[in-house]
């Protein structure tokens, strides 16, 4: 497609810029140097930026003569995640415990990469390019959006690199795309006592392994099967000696729903069971729910303009759609409470490799994907202020 190989002419461009990232990953709130190195290519690039410092974002401006263009914005988050890297590859992480293995490098390239293609050809429009804090953990879209850099913004786009397609694939759906993600922490309070005499004690471990069998029918027998829903305990922390009856379990686990009234039966749910094991046990049960991020919903209008756009980099054949929304979470969600947009995902599975999920320590993607994401956000912005005319 022309739109590919307009794009290849910020391949060795953007691969430098991705592995430098990948090399050099800082986690939430921490991205100063990533910051820096974003904002040295905007200064190449002859673009105007702000950043208030670390643990804020870096916004780049790509002005057009008329003032009362509209303003369309690109997003890219800047943050890795804590892990350790295996992927022998030559610019594997530097920084032990740390690794950009959610493809947010990849991200950041791609933008950037859109960024000079867009200021070699300007559109008729406003252009922001957002490269954000902390989309793992803290939700920094909401740092963005309370710095009222994107008032008078009319759409946003962005897009996340995945396995589940192949480079020179675009999913492009309407609609609710990703989960409410929602943490919880339950603390289970009994007894402790020695392991010989368990008629002295109350075993929280024993109530806790009760708690843990009793949630996994929340979802089997008490949410209808059409809708999606989990609810994942990812942590059990109890005990101090193999002859110690436990007094205190923590349970720390994961909701993931598209529905509010499935969430909030999910939530009543996880305290009910709790209330009432807690009742027949002769323990105190304390269920704390920390909310997350919401769903990621596509709006119409914006996933019309993806849709051209991506058509237009990939063709028909590349389109793909998804059956249903992800249970996974995205904090873009929160820019779509404020703008419309529309968020994608990018094949960049290589041809000879087996499918790696995200926040693995052995993702990688098919470079091939910085030029496909590179294009597409190009279009989109042109399809965006061609649209809006």
């Amino acid at each position: 497609m022309a739109q590919i190989e307009y794009a290849e002419t910020v391949f060795s461009r953007m691969v430098e810029l991705r592995r430098d990232f990948h090399h050099h990953p800082e986690l939430a709130f921490e991205e100063s140097r990533t910051a820096q190195v974003i904002m040295q290519e905007l200064d190449r690039l002859g673009l105007a930026y702000g950043y208030p410092g670390t643990g804020g974002g870096v916004i780049g401006r790509l002005p057009t003569d008329s003032v009362a263009a509209p303003t369309f914005a690109l997003r890219a988050e800047m943050d890795a995640l804590p892990g350790a890297e295996n992927t022998d590859l030559p610019f594997a992480s530097s920084i032990e415990g740390k690794m950009h293995a959610c493809g947010h490098d990849v991200h950041m390239a791609m933008v950037l990469g859109a960024a000079a293609l867009l200021k070699a050809k300007p559109p008729d429009c406003h252009v922001l390019f957002v490269f954000q804090p902390a989309e793992e953990r803290g939700g920094g879209a909401r740092v963005i959006i309370r710095s009222g850099a994107l008032r008078g913004v009319d759409g946003i786009f962005g897009g996340h690199v995945t396995h589940h397609y192949q480079v020179g694939e675009i999913m492009v759906a309407e609609g609710t795309i990703t989960a409410q993600s929602d943490r919880f922490r339950i603390q289970v309070h009994g007894q402790g006592g020695h392991g010989a005499r368990p008629h002295e004690a109350t075993d929280a471990v024993v109530v806790a392994g009760l708690l843990i069998t009793a949630i996994q029918t929340l979802v089997s027998r008490e949410i209808n099967p059409v809708y999606p829903s989990v609810v994942t305990i990812g942590t059990v922390r109890a005990g101090s000696a193999p002859n110690v009856i436990a007094e205190e379990a923590l349970l720390e686990g994961s909701i993931r729903s598209t529905l509010p009234l499935v969430r909030r039966h999910l939530h009543d749910g996880l305290a009910r069971m709790a209330g009432a094991l807690g009742e027949l046990h002769n323990a105190d049960i304390t269920v704390t729910i920390e909310e997350g991020y919401p769903p990621v919903v596509n709006t119409a209008h914006e996933t019309h303009v993806a849709h051209r756009a991506a058509s237009q980099v990939v063709g028909q054949q590349g389109l793909m759609q998804i059956d249903h929304p992800s249970m996974g979470s995205e904090d873009f969600a929160y820019y779509l409470h404020e703008i419309p947009g529309c968020y994608v995902r990018f094949g960049a599975r290589p041809v000879s490799q087996e499918y790696i999920p995200l926040h693995s320590p052995a993702f990688n993607v098919d470079e091939r994907v910085l030029n496909v994401g590179a294009a597409y956000f190009d279009e989109v912005v042109r399809e965006a202020s061609r649209q809006h005319r």
